[in-house]
């Protein structure tokens, strides 16, 4: 399933969506513009587990700036298609995310579960040399906590009924529910195999569960609506 859009107006404008949004792409466009630099500029800034491991065992200094990677990790891709998903999700989702968690709120949440999904893939796979780069974690947040906050928001989705397409207002249980499902069993598969086919499924989910979980301590963060005074 691919959701198009949803039908769920935020009231307010998504300044750090769309802020987020474009520094994703220019960081993209950068990448392409390095040519041949390319792979030792994504060997220094994009997350790589074997590395943080070894610049721990060195001291702190060295590991400060390798933990870094799992910021600077958060805004480069590797390729178009990569791109265009996760800003794709991030724009249908992530304005009304930020329409209840505020700006500045947003912001800092988008951060941490992009740190957190890193953290957590770091911790089961200190020893890879894999480079890991993309909004992925981040986005997947994004995604637990509008499940918790919009539930039944209608998401216009393009279903596969093969051999056709169908468009369908499905509400967003639905939609993103199917979403982490395929996150699991994607996992799953990878793990079965030894292999993840280079996408770090576990840490979506892991991104996940944590936008999930804080949208719920968070009560949904509803935010109440302006007062009115009569005159």
């Amino acid at each position: 399933m691919i959701p198009l859009r949803d039908d769920n107006p935020s009231l307010t404008v998504p300044v750090v969506t769309r802020v987020l949004i474009a520094l994703n792409v220019l960081a993209f466009l950068g990448e392409i513009r390095l040519g041949p630099e390319l792979h030792p500029f994504i060997a220094h800034w994009a997350l790589i587990p074997e590395r943080l491991t070894l610049a721990l065992r060195a001291g702190q200094g060295p590991a400060l700036g390798v933990a870094l990677t799992g910021l600077t990790s958060m805004f480069l891709h590797g390729g178009w298609l990569h791109l265009a998903g996760n800003m794709w999700y991030l724009a249908i989702f992530g304005d009304n995310v930020e329409d209840r968690l505020g700006h500045a709120g947003f912001l800092v949440f988008y951060l941490v579960a992009g740190l957190v999904a890193a953290a957590l893939h770091y911790a089961v796979n200190a020893d890879s040399v894999a480079p890991t780069v993309g909004a992925s974690g981040a986005i997947a947040g994004v995604l637990g906590a509008y499940l918790v906050a919009f539930p039944r928001a209608r998401v216009v989705t393009l279903v596969p009924l093969f051999p056709f397409f169908q468009v369908m207002a499905l509400p967003a249980v639905v939609v993103l529910g199917f979403w982490i499902v395929m996150q699991f069993f994607s996992g799953a598969l990878a793990l079965g195999y030894g292999a993840g086919g280079g996408v770090a499924w576990w840490a979506h989910i892991r991104g996940f569960a944590f936008g999930f979980i804080v949208m719920r301590v968070l009560g949904g963060a509803r935010r109440r609506a302006p007062e009115v005074l009569e005159a």
